[in-house]
């Protein structure tokens, strides 16, 4: 599919989707929300891909929040429209990806931008990042998940205090905060996504996949249901391919080949 929004290039089993509305700091709107959502779909139902990289075009941003003069005439209903279709077309539908995403934040992340890295699996950020919700200072609350992300996240406290006054947070403070995994220079941002993908590509697809699922089902379900999934997934595995193959190569002395 012909994409006038995102990027999409192979390499390998990583797939790495570029949001490309530069001139717009890569904000989001429908037909872009959209576009993720097929590109996305396609690599989560293609057995070659078994990482995919979301970023930003550009240098100055990963995504700079929603395109406000899409909704700035909503009614009620409308508004209620569009948070439940974003997320269930886009933010909660990586979080429930069972082919592990990595958000690589080059630059501002604000708004819709944060809660799309908030939904990714791993989050990697340029040290020019800057991070926030600054929905309240439209008169508006974060509506695709920043709310509930966030606190799950960093805690109660510190998501109202990033809510609350709609600042913004460097690289370095995000990563003390736990919103993201790793900072690095700019120009290395791409590399160091990338060299997770290859480390996450040794291990088994499969085994990623329920792995995903376990976790996700303490946020989304919630105590005694979270370590339920988790046992379930965890027989499941044992009649999987990857399982005969990665205790296979233990006991043989060899690395497993979970990609042949």
């Amino acid at each position: 599919m012909t994409y006038e929004n995102i990027l999409v290039s192979q390499n390998g089993h990583t797939q790495t989707i570029t949001i490309n509305r530069p001139n717009q700091l890569n904000a989001l709107n429908k037909q872009t929300i959209t576009e993720l959502n097929d590109a996305l779909n396609a690599a989560n139902q293609d057995a070659e891909t078994g990482v995919v990289i979301l970023t930003g075009s550009g240098e100055k941003a990963f995504v700079a929040g929603a395109d406000i003069k899409e909704f700035a005439d909503f009614s009620v209903e409308k508004g209620r429209e569009l948070a439940a279709q974003g997320q269930q077309l886009l933010f909660s539908f990586i979080e429930n990806m069972t082919t592990p995403v990595i958000a690589a934040v080059n630059g501002f992340a604000l708004g819709g931008g944060l809660e799309l890295a908030m939904a990714s699996h791993i989050r990697i950020a340029s040290a020019n990042a800057k991070m926030g919700l600054p929905e309240v200072s439209l008169g508006v609350i974060p509506g695709y998940g920043g709310t509930q992300r966030l606190a799950q996240l960093v805690g109660r406290g510190k998501a109202n205090e990033l809510i609350f006054t709609a600042g913004m947070i460097s690289a370095e403070e995000a990563k003390n905060w736990g919103l993201v995994n790793h900072v690095c220079e700019p120009e290395e941002i791409m590399d160091l996504a990338n060299e997770l993908a290859a480390k996450i590509l040794k291990n088994s697809g499969t085994a990623i996949a329920s792995a995903i699922r376990a976790v996700n089902a303490l946020y989304s379900e919630g105590g005694q249901k979270g370590f339920d999934t988790e046992v379930e997934e965890f027989g499941k595995c044992f009649g999987t391919a990857d399982f005969k193959e990665g205790t296979g190569a233990f006991i043989e002395k060899r690395k497993p080949n979970f990609r042949a």
